[in-house]
């Protein structure tokens, strides 16, 4: 696995402040994400949830946010429980007219054990799911 972060942007039909909530707000999160009941878009507030592959292995995840600019930037690191590695999710967002460009980051793949679950590609998957379809899919909706 190469240092490389795994970046991937999509612009969605939807204003900056509707997608800065859906990121940020645990009740909107939940529709789309994760079900994190103690999310909280503040530095230093710490989170955890349960993921991984629905029909194998899952993973507790233990977080934590280290940057917040509303409407602009959320940071938190993202790390598994008994298991070696840090990583850090970045969630950028720019405006473009009445849309938006988001641009999500996940740095620090490579500090994570060689196991397949933790394999780059999972991630890949995993977030051009997320970003590609759940997150649009939701902001865009009337």
């Amino acid at each position: 696995m190469t240092n490389e972060p795994f970046v991937i942007e999509r612009t969605y039909d939807a204003p900056v402040r509707k997608v800065w909530e859906a990121i940020s707000d645990k009740d909107q999160m939940k529709q789309w994400y994760f079900d994190i009941p103690e999310f909280k878009p503040e530095v230093g507030a710490e989170f955890q949830f349960t993921g991984g592959d629905p029909k194998g292995q899952q993973f507790l995840h233990l977080c934590k946010v280290t940057e917040v600019e509303t409407d602009r930037k959320l940071t938190y690191s993202w790390r598994y429980d008994g298991y070696e590695g840090n990583s850090f999710v970045t969630f950028e967002l720019f405006p473009e007219g009445d849309k938006t460009r988001v641009k999500l980051t996940h740095a620090g793949l490579e500090t994570f054990p060689p196991i397949s679950s933790f394999a780059k590609q999972n991630f890949v998957m995993g977030w051009t799911e997320i970003i590609g379809t759940s997150l649009k899919q939701f902001v865009e909706k009337a």
